[in-house]
């Protein structure tokens, strides 16, 4: 089989006809059963939800917004149709959001990305995407189980552990950031540890350049990439075509100008939002800061989804850092815990194919463990380590930018 399911190369309009033939029902349930939807669709006749001109008359919900939502009404500020005690697994993202994952099989949809990406009944997947807190393991966990392959569940760190496991194990393909893969690839290289078995790998949660890419293909390890988000699941996947992403069935994805509601010209960069399916988490129009654009026609590979050409940066100063949001807000607590510190700016690069973090502080700067001090607040709000550089006072330019990501992709 080259494909999933029939439904990956079904003509667009009959794909269009069958999304929005159910798109109703799903409005209708999160206006019924989730208090968010209840006052945001007050006045929606579900009915006629029928496409897609109809749908961008919809209110848009902002991921940015999610944190004060929650604090408002705890757990998921009234975006969830199930109660928390009715669903599988509860976890907390950075920021901290809350998120649900409900009780289906691949409940988040990945099966269909990992196929693409060459993942077969059989295989050994070394998963390396977190599994403390965080959903980002069991993203990759449920789709692959329900592909029919083997887990390891690694998670993140314990470089030396996994080494020795995926040499006795030998798993046939990997899952988690590019950037670890080849931190896994150069330390094997270096100890004379053999993990040839690994051949294929589906990538997520930070930018793949192409330089990294092929460094990876050179040591022999085929990548591909899936955008996927712990709200939303699988929103579009790369095939063995490798030109743009192709957004999965079962989502319907519009991109919007920042800020707004409203659809722009294929090919013009918007703001990503994204309709779900889900009973338990019914997200309608949820718009998730990341920044993208529509690339026209259909994969070579003859899946016939629309397609995205990728993350082209946030819409608003949020980022992702290996797989990890950070938020402004996050900066701003760094700041409060320590008085001395008058401005900062989080500036995120990468340097030899990872992601670093330096938070640059103006103020009274020049007491003794200061930095130490302060490198721990971030690793303790962020979840991430960063390094601390201090800046003479007015250095840091005044634009109100918190979070400068300079990363290039290619």
């Amino acid at each position: 089989m080259d494909y999933y399911d029939d439904l990956e190369t079904r003509e667009p309009q009959a794909r269009e006809d069958t999304l929005f033939a159910a798109l109703p029902a799903q409005v209708a349930h999160a206006r019924d059963h989730a208090p968010h939807y209840a006052a945001a669709l007050a006045g929606v006749d579900p009915a006629a939800v029928t496409d897609r001109a109809v749908l961008a008359a919809l209110p848009v919900t902002r991921k940015s917004d999610l944190m004060a939502l929650q604090k408002a009404l705890p757990p998921f500020g009234g975006l969830n149709a199930a109660a928390p005690g009715a669903l599988g697994r509860l976890f907390q993202s950075p920021g901290p959001i809350y998120d649900p994952e409900g009780r289906d099989d691949d409940y988040w949809r990945t099966s269909r990305a990992l196929f693409a990406a060459g993942f077969r009944p059989g295989d050994i997947v070394h998963n390396t995407f977190a599994y403390h807190l965080t959903p980002g393991g069991f993203i990759m966990d449920g789709g692959a189980r329900a592909l029919g392959c083997a887990v390891i569940p690694a998670g993140v760190g314990n470089t030396e552990q996994q080494l020795q496991v995926i040499a006795d194990l030998r798993p046939t393909a990997y899952a988690g950031t590019p950037s670890f893969l080849a931190t896994l690839l150069e330390k094997a290289a270096a100890a004379d540890i053999d993990v040839s078995s690994i051949t294929k790998a589906l990538v997520s949660g930070e930018a793949l350049p192409a330089s990294l890419r092929a460094g990876l293909g050179e040591r022999g390890v085929a990548v591909f990439q899936c955008y996927a988000t712990a709200d939303l699941g699988l929103i579009a996947y790369e095939s063995q075509a490798a030109e743009g992403l192709i957004v999965d069935e079962g989502v319907i994805v519009e991109v919007v100008r920042p800020g707004t509601g409203d659809p722009v010209p294929e090919g013009e960069v918007g703001e990503v939002v994204v309709t779900t399916f889900s009973p338990d988490y019914p997200l309608i129009r949820f718009a998730t800061g990341d920044l993208s654009a529509v690339l026209a026609g259909t994969s070579p590979c003859g899946r016939t989804n629309m397609r995205l050409k990728g993350w082209m940066g946030r819409a608003d100063q949020t980022t992702k850092v290996k797989g990890m949001f950070v938020h402004p807000s996050q900066v701003a607590e760094v700041v409060r815990r320590h008085p001395e510190v008058a401005r900062a700016r989080l500036v995120v690069d990468r340097e030899d194919d990872n992601d670093v973090m330096t938070l640059f502080c103006e103020g009274r700067t020049d007491q003794p463990g200061l930095a130490d001090a302060i490198a721990a607040s971030v690793h303790s709000v962020c979840k991430l380590r960063g390094r601390v550089v201090f800046a003479a006072p007015g250095a840091l330019p005044n634009d109100g930018k918190v979070i400068d990501d300079v990363r290039r992709l290619d």
